[in-house]
């Protein structure tokens, strides 16, 4: 278990045998907890540099960042694949670390990632931490409890992205600020735009790549809902949500942690300020609120 400034690879057999993209903040202990960490739509595992440079929370956990399909380095040995798929392969990729064991935070899509992993292995999942996400599928209820149009904003991208393109193709700026701005609103600094620019044309390029940035921006439209499924999420959850957060709303986090109603604890906490990537926009609070819950469900 190789820790790295750069995104390691293993293989799992899922989806006609896949590669997995996951980075660990420090060596591995099996003494300690293993806290997993599942990135935002089309985002990759250096959404959580906050994270892996606060030495409070790599004492207390084993970071591991799991990158899902189409993002980063994760690559199916199929063309197709769904949230579902992710994870089962992030599952798998515990199995191939030999982490028996692990709680999960995800942002945004990862937060649901985090849930389905919580449901396919309840015995393996000691507790979730969705940070910014919904369970709801992109439904019109969802809009009346004030969150996005998924519809409106994915479809353009969708189309756009449906025939096949040249080898030097590289994702649109305008594709990469827009996810941006949905994400960190107007704390996106000169600097954050320019990383990501980088991050985003490293991982979408050529054909490959667009087809990768088309099935994941499908993913996150057409996905199914959570919400008939949560109770089989028998572990403790805590809910993040900030109040600036402007893909999904504080009402409709409301609503999704009142479903959890197997988990121990199921606990909503609001930040005020907070952006829909809320890792990377408040960072402090996040990582001090999950050292206290691993420390109290580890």
């Amino acid at each position: 278990m190789t820790v790295s400034d750069t995104t390691a690879t293993l293989t799992v057999a899922h989806l006609g045998t896949s590669t997995v993209g996951y980075r660990f903040a420090a060596p591995y202990d099996p003494a300690r907890p293993t806290l997993v960490l599942v990135n935002s739509f089309t985002t990759s595992a250096e959404l959580y540099r906050p994270q892996f440079a606060d030495p409070a929370l790599a004492g207390a956990v084993n970071l591991l960042a799991l990158e899902p399909y189409g993002h980063g380095e994760t690559r199916a040995g199929y063309e197709q694949f769904t949230y579902w798929d992710s994870a089962v392969a992030d599952l798998e990729a515990l199995d191939a670390l030999g982490i028996r064991k692990a709680f999960v935070l995800g942002t945004s899509q990862g937060g649901w990632i985090a849930a389905r992993m919580a449901m396919l292995a309840p015995e393996r999942i000691t507790g979730i931490v969705p940070l910014g996400t919904s369970m709801d599928l992109e439904s019109p209820r969802s809009r009346e409890l004030g969150c996005w149009d998924a519809v409106e904003f994915c479809t353009p991208s969708i189309d756009a992205l449906a025939e096949p393109v040249a080898d030097d193709w590289v994702v649109p700026d305008e594709f990469v600020d827009g996810v941006l701005g949905a994400g960190l609103g107007d704390t996106v600094t000169a600097e954050d735009r320019e990383f990501w620019l980088a991050e985003y044309r490293r991982n979408y390029t050529g054909d490959a790549g667009r087809h990768r940035l088309r099935t994941s921006t499908v993913n996150l439209r057409d996905r199914d809902g959570l919400q008939a499924r949560l109770d089989g999420v028998r572990c403790p959850v805590l809910w993040m949500h900030g109040t600036a957060d402007a893909v999904y709303s504080v009402p409709n986090a409301e609503d999704g942690i009142a479903r959890f109603v197997n988990s121990p604890s199921a606990e909503l906490r609001v930040v005020d300020g907070g952006q829909h990537f809320l890792s990377a926009s408040n960072p402090a609070e996040v990582n001090a609120a999950v050292v206290e819950f691993v420390g109290r469900w580890a």
